[in-house]
């Protein structure tokens, strides 16, 4: 049996490294998509419940190389094992995902691998498949590269990247799962203390929390799995696989500070931290960047994972405090993570000595952010 995850672009490697860390698998890494292993379907459940990098989890059907999709469906059609998911009472619905441009809607194509599906069943099985648009039982997911099509049963039911916390929000806000991403590349470990001297309202500082404490993404969120409403597993105990779940959260006290130069901002990653269930884990402050270094003592910072903004003030101000105060408070064996002006980044973090050591993008949706790493020179 196998599984796929969908993620960002850039992401992959992490998402990889995730799937290890909570299922033990290792994972064939595709553009977008990592497809693995699995020991059974409670793997699956667990990434819906706790992976901070996929947008969607599901049970791997098929997967082929296509010039015509839906000529190429049809003839792959007849590997698939619907039988196992699908009886003449279930409602049903195709969900597209496309990856790339295409001159066909994604209405459309699912509306066409739909059709196909309930044509292929009505000449296997004597019946015609029910659909449900609005309140479907099950969700068979077409996820479509450029040359690749992946399709699978929908474990999750609806995006994993957005966040229920999110409820406050702030223009310059990244997506959940970019958060996460750039807290994974820090290397960050739960003794470890993290700070966002810009956190707007609160992604990055929330990721780490939800990270370092072991702590479900998607803990209020329980009821609202399409694997719940499954007929494969109605004899399934979920109550019991969450309580045991929920037992690996861990209750030590994190070192991750919030801060921002606007009390209304940090307000807002108050209550978004709350609404996600860890607000007791996150030190908040209201500081200008440039108070910094009265906050900590030279060196007690491990790590600083920021997307340095747009302000009023001069960029080039902005970039050179920044670094002014990191050299400061940051650790020797520290690294900072930040998405910002490629330019300045490079111009103040060398007057600071500190050196890039890896550059890389990520996307999300068609918008790319650049991300550096950084560490002081020895």
């Amino acid at each position: 049996m196998k599984g796929f995850l969908i993620t960002h672009k850039g992401m992959e490697d992490i998402a990889a490294l995730e799937v290890k860390e909570l299922i033990s698998k290792n994972s064939k890494i595709n553009e977008t998509c990592i497809v693995f292993n699995i020991k059974n379907y409670e793997d699956l459940f667990k990434l819906c419940y706790m992976s901070q990098s996929a947008a969607g989890v599901f049970y791997l059907l098929a997967e082929f190389n296509y010039k015509d999709v839906f000529n190429d469906f049809k003839k792959n059609i007849g590997r698939l094992n619907f039988k196992e998911w699908l009886n003449k009472n279930t409602k049903f619905r195709v969900n597209c995902i496309k990856n790339h441009e295409s001159t066909i809607s994604t209405p459309e194509i699912e509306k066409k691998f739909g059709e196909i599906i309930i044509d292929h069943l009505q000449k296997k099985y004597s019946y015609k498949q029910k659909v449900n648009l609005e309140n479907p039982e099950i969700i068979i997911s077409f996820y479509l590269t450029k040359k690749k099509c992946y399709i699978g049963i929908d474990f999750a039911g609806f995006d994993l990247s957005k966040r229920q916390y999110k409820i406050f929000s702030h223009s310059a806000d990244i997506k959940g799962t970019i958060g996460y991403f750039l807290v994974r590349l820090s290397g960050l470990n739960k003794n470890e203390a993290l700070l966002d001297p810009f956190s707007a309202s609160g992604t990055i500082p929330i990721e780490a929390a939800l990270f370092a404490s072991n702590f479900p993404v998607n803990f209020f969120n329980k009821e609202k799995f399409i694997f719940l409403k499954l007929d494969k597993f109605k004899d399934y105990d979920f109550n019991k696989l969450f309580k045991k779940l929920d037992k690996g959260i861990s209750p030590s006290k994190l070192k991750i500070y919030d801060l921002d130069s606007s009390m209304k901002y940090i307000n807002y990653a108050k209550k978004n931290s709350k609404i996600a269930g860890i607000d007791k884990r996150i030190n908040f402050s209201r500081m200008d960047i440039e108070w910094l270094d009265t906050k900590f003592d030279k060196g007690k910072v491990d790590k600083i994972v920021t997307k340095i903004p747009l302000l009023q003030k001069k960029e080039t101000d902005i970039y050179n405090e920044f670094f002014y105060q990191a050299e400061f408070i940051l650790n020797d064996k520290g690294k900072i993570i930040l998405i910002g002006n490629k330019e300045l980044m490079k111009k103040y973090s060398a007057k600071y000595k500190f050196r890039i050591s890896n550059e890389q993008s990520v996307f999300s949706g068609k918008r790319q952010y650049e991300l550096f790493v950084l560490s002081k020179q020895k």
